[in-house]
C-alpha cells in the first residue's frame, strides 16, 4: 500500500502547484455523476450522462446538490473546477486522496475534506476520502467510488421529511458531514464490543491470540484517530468564521455537530488507552504466569537441594564410612530425607509460598 501511494505521488514531482494529477486508487471504472436539484416546493434527480449537462444548474436560484462518483478522470473534473471557478490548489487537493481532513473558506465557496469510515462483515475499516463544495446556491460532493451513506439525507429531500427542503445549501452540506459522523458511532459502538470481549478474555484467557487482536485494535485506533482528529478545528472553523454562506440559522446544528465531533474524539482516546491498558494486563497475566511456573521449579529445587547432598555424600565411594555398615542405615537415611521433605514442605506452606 505505501508503494502504490509514493508511486502515484512521484507524478508530481517537479510540476507547478495546482497540476491536477489524481493521488490514490481508481476504484470506478467510469465517473458517475448525479443531481439532485430542490425547493421547498420542487424536486427532481437525474443521472448525467455527461459532465455539461450539470453547468445549468449553477445558476439555477433552487439548491442544488451535485454529486460525482470517481476521481480518476481528472478532465472531468478540470472541467467542474472551471465552470465553477474552484481554485486549482483546491482542485489538486480533490484528487489527492491522501488529503488530511481540513477546511478552506473562500468569498464564493467553502471547501472541506473529511473522511468516509465504514465496516465490512470481517470487522475490516474502508476509508474514503470525501470532498465537499459549499456554493451560494449548491454543494458538490466528491467521492472516490460509487455507493455511499448518503441515502438516507436523499430520502429526506425527496420525501420532504424534517426541514432541508426549507433550508439553504448550508443546511445541506450540515446534514452530509453529520451523516458522516454519525456512521464514526456505529463504528465505535462496534469497537466499544470488541474491547469489551478483548477485557473478558484478557483475564480469564491470556492466550497468544489475544495480543494479535490487541495489536489489530490499537492500529484500528490509530488509524480512526488520524482521520477523525482534524475534524474538530474543521467544525470549528465553520462555527467560528463569519462568511455568508452560513447562515444564522444553520449555526446551532454545527455547534451541534462540533459537540458530536468531540465526543467521537474523546471516544477514540478513551478506547486507545483502554486497549493499551488491556495490553498491558496480558503481559502482567502472563508475567504472573511466568512466575507461578518459576515459583514450584524453585520450590522443587530447594526441596531436593539437601536430598541431593545427603545422597551424594553417602554416594562416595570411601572405605572406611562407619554408616555404610550400620543395620537401619538405609531405613534411617530415607527417614531422614521424607522427614526434610515434609518439614520443607511444611515451612514453605507456613511462608505462603505454596
Amino acid at each position: 500500500m505505501i508503494g502504490k501511494i509514493f508511486k502515484k505521488y512521484s507524478k508530481k514531482i517537479g510540476l507547478p502547484p495546482g497540476t491536477m494529477v489524481h493521488v490514490g486508487e481508481k476504484k470506478v471504472e467510469k465517473v458517475k455523476i448525479s443531481v439532485i436539484d430542490y425547493d421547498k416546493d420542487n424536486f427532481q434527480k437525474r443521472e448525467l450522462k455527461s459532465v455539461e449537462e450539470a453547468f445549468p444548474f449553477k445558476e439555477t436560484p433552487t439548491i442544488t446538490w451535485l454529486n460525482i462518483d470517481g476521481l480518476h478522470e481528472v478532465e472531468v473534473l478540470e472541467k467542474i473546477g472551471k465552470h465553477y471557478d474552484i481554485h486549482p490548489l483546491v482542485m489538486e487537493d480533490i484528487l489527492n486522496t491522501q488529503q488530511r481532513p481540513k477546511i478552506e473558506i473562500f468569498d464564493d465557496y467553502i471547501f472541506a475534506v473529511m473522511k468516509v469510515i465504514t465496516q465490512d462483515e470481517e470487522g475490516n475499516l474502508n476509508i474514503e476520502q470525501l470532498s465537499l463544495l459549499l456554493g451560494e446556491n449548491y454543494v458538490i460532493t466528491f467521492q472516490e467510488s460509487e455507493g455511499d451513506i448518503f441515502d438516507p439525507v436523499r430520502e429526506r429531500i425527496e420525501k420532504s421529511k424534517g426541514r432541508i427542503r426549507k433550508c439553504g445549501p448550508d443546511y445541506l452540506i450540515y446534514a452530509v458531514m453529520d451523516i458522516v459522523i454519525d456512521h464514526y458511532f456505529l463504528i465505535l459502538e462496534k469497537v466499544g464490543e470488541t474491547v469489551e470481549f478483548l477485557e473478558d478474555n484478557v483475564i480469564e484467557n491470556p492466550d497468544e491470540s489475544i495480543v494479535q487482536n490487541i495489536q489489530q485494535m490499537k492500529r484500528k485506533l490509530i488509524f480512526m484517530r488520524k482521520s477523525i482528529w482534524p475534524l474538530r478545528e474543521l467544525i470549528s472553523t465553520l462555527v467560528r468564521e463569519e462568511t455568508k454562506l452560513i447562515k444564522d440559522s444553520t449555526m446551532p446544528y454545527l455547534r451541534d455537530l462540533y459537540d458530536h465531533t468531540i465526543q467521537v474524539v474523546d471516544s477514540v482516546e478513551t478506547f486507545r488507552d483502554i486497549v493499551s491498558g488491556i495490553l498491558d494486563v496480558y503481559l502482567s497475566s502472563v508475567s504472573n504466569k511466568m512466575n507461578e511456573v518459576m515459583k514450584v521449579l524453585t520450590i522443587i529445587a530447594t526441596i531436593f537441594i539437601p536430598l541431593t547432598f545427603i545422597a551424594g555424600i553417602y554416594g562416595m565411594n570411601f572405605e572406611f564410612m562407619p554408616e555404610l555398615k550400620f543395620q537401619w542405615g538405609y531405613p534411617l537415611i530415607w527417614i531422614i530425607m521424607i522427614t526434610v521433605f515434609v518439614g520443607m514442605l511444611f515451612y514453605f506452606r507456613r511462608k505462603r509460598w505454596l
